[in-house]
């Protein structure tokens, strides 16, 4: 009687660990799911590391390091003038991070957006970059 718990208490877990998704979720996935890894690694650089994963590789990549400023925001004066300052100039360091589920054929099987910041056109920076 208790291994049946035991046993039944498994396969709850098992199955609460399953999920489904309806298709891609962002960009990057569109873009290079069922795609070769070697083609990513050609275009965006080398991994950082790799580990091991059952019948599958993760890989973690990191990248297109470059830096943004932020141009000051005003006060618009009723007389066309420049009013006191709202916010101050600023520089934004940006990157992107992810990690590439690779299957034994090197096949791209899934993204995952780690580090990501937001973009300058409505999508995020691991999309401008990588997508």
């Amino acid at each position: 009687m208790r291994f049946l718990r035991l046993l039944s208490a498994g396969l709850m877990l098992a199955a609460a660990g399953c999920t489904t998704t309806s298709g891609t979720r962002n960009a990057v996935e569109a873009r290079w799911n069922g795609q070769s890894a070697g083609a990513f690694f050609a275009e965006f650089g080398a991994p950082s590391s790799d580990t091991p994963a059952g019948g599958t590789t993760l890989y973690s990549w990191r990248g297109g390091h470059k830096t943004r400023t932020i141009a000051a925001t005003y006060e618009t004066l009723p007389n066309g003038k420049r009013g006191k300052r709202l916010t101050p100039a600023r520089v934004e360091y940006m990157n992107c991070a992810v990690q590439l589920s690779v299957s034994p054929d090197y096949t791209i099987r899934s993204v995952r957006i780690v580090v990501d910041k937001p973009g300058q056109n409505g999508k995020t920076y691991c999309e401008e970059l990588l997508g």
